[in-house]
């Protein structure tokens, strides 16, 4: 450690009055979810129903995605659609059981991660749309 510097300048480049308001932030856990579709339509229909019932903040559409992956004994390489739905720990239930009731795939893609860092404005905002 750089005498005079904090950990969390040592390690992360920022002062540390940054990572305290950001972990203070956190105590609602920031979540990416990721789940894919079969195509454009059915991507916003699902994108549609998560932020209007408040269960994400935003849900980013992305198109051109090729998917290569098993299923019932048989490789698959398919164009699909991703969502990466940003949601709180809170949501994170009713986000995935509402993705499972209305998807049309047998098996979707539900994948949550913990967001560990980023925009202290942005996270602020992301939990806020979500009260």
């Amino acid at each position: 450690m750089v005498a005079g510097k904090s950990f969390y300048d040592n390690h992360f480049g920022a002062d540390e009055a940054f990572y305290l308001e950001l972990e203070g932030l956190m105590s609602k856990q920031a979540m990416v979810v990721l789940s894919t579709a079969p195509d454009k339509v059915v991507a916003v229909r699902l994108a549609s129903v998560l932020v209007e019932g408040k269960l994400a903040a935003c849900v980013n559409i992305v198109e051109g995605v090729r998917s290569l992956y098993w299923w019932e004994g048989n490789l698959h390489d398919d164009k699909e659609v991703l969502l990466v739905c940003k949601t709180d720990e809170a949501h994170l239930k009713e986000l995935t059981a509402t993705l499972e009731k209305l998807h049309p795939y047998d098996c979707p893609e539900v994948v949550a991660l913990p967001v560990v860092g980023g925009s202290v404005a942005y996270l602020d905002w992301l939990i806020k749309q979500l009260d």
